[in-house]
């Protein structure tokens, strides 16, 4: 997702630094060439590699493959320093708050002040990202909630946090329609925000469904799809696109964040979800969810 919003970014004009962490283990045909964990090939093997498949990715990320000079890519340990020169720091790591915290906390350490940090996140409360951040880091801080594929969804959510000062709002709420060609909503900092406590709660009635009535597949996909004027990815298809970690993180964060909803029982996952995750059957991050290619 970081790839491809990095792209997107490329996509109209900015310079982009692209940082991902470093691998602590060589691949067999990293061995076979006699590299070694400290060679910059390696340390940069797995930003390289999310932004080489965002490049194979259908539809395009790029609008035309000579964007790309506008990209950097780099690793957390080596080029965070360099995050000094940018204007806005967006994290896109995984749905998980200690992840987040710790990167925020190397943030905080390069960046400078009056430079924008916004959290690309699912669900995961704003306010529990800010916590134990200083005032300015505070002030500059908001969620900026982009949908996967981020060139061509139109849906940008922006979620300030408490501390947000309101001319950042204003600005995030300007940019991301004037320049990247969003809707830009402005949403509470509530359990999944807007989109996603109305589009998980629909795939995780959906899962329920599959089981209580012995549905398959295609066929939920067929219902779901284009005959409801819904893309043709569906609910599978395109939990596959999304990735079924961060489905299965929006999910339990709303099991146990909605206290008084009278229908929070279809947040809690079903057998077989459970067991795909076990599987690590993520869908297309991992070849194989749902669907199989």
């Amino acid at each position: 997702m970081g790839s491809r919003i990095a792209c997107h970014f490329a996509n109209i004009g900015l310079s982009v630094l692209l940082l991902d962490i470093v691998p602590n283990e060589l691949l067999k045909e990293e061995e076979a060439k006699g590299l070694t964990l400290q060679h910059p090939a390696v340390r940069n093997r797995i930003v390289n590699a999310a932004l080489d498949a965002t490049l194979k990715s259908n539809p395009a990320s790029l609008y035309k493959k000579i964007i790309l000079e506008q990209n950097k890519t780099g690793n957390f340990a080596d080029n965070f320093p360099e995050i000094e020169s940018c204007d806005w720091i967006i994290e896109a790591v995984v749905e998980k708050l200690e992840i987040k915290k710790s990167i925020f906390t190397s943030v905080e350490k390069y960046r400078k002040p009056g430079t924008l940090i916004t959290t690309n996140t699912s669900g995961i409360p704003i306010a529990l990202m800010e916590d134990g951040r200083s005032d300015d880091f505070k002030k500059h801080f908001c969620g900026t909630h982009f949908f996967n594929p981020p060139r061509y969804l139109r849906l940008l959510e922006i979620i300030p946090g408490t501390n947000t000062d309101k001319e950042i709002i204003s600005f995030l709420m300007e940019y991301g329609d004037l320049y990247l060609g969003k809707t830009t909503v402005l949403c509470k900092d509530t359990p999944a925000f807007i989109a996603n406590r109305i589009g998980v709660f629909g795939i995780m009635y959906l899962f329920h469904l599959v089981e209580k009535m012995q549905l398959t597949i295609e066929d939920v996909d067929k219902l779901t799809g284009p005959v409801l004027g819904r893309p043709k990815s569906a609910t599978f298809r395109t939990c596959d696109v999304v990735g079924l970690d961060t489905l299965v993180h929006v999910a339990n964060g709303l099991s146990t964040g909605l206290k008084n909803d009278s229908l929070k029982e279809y947040f809690k996952l079903p057998g077989y979800i459970s067991k795909m995750t076990e599987n690590k059957w993520l869908g297309d991050k991992t070849k194989q969810g749902f669907y199989k290619k």
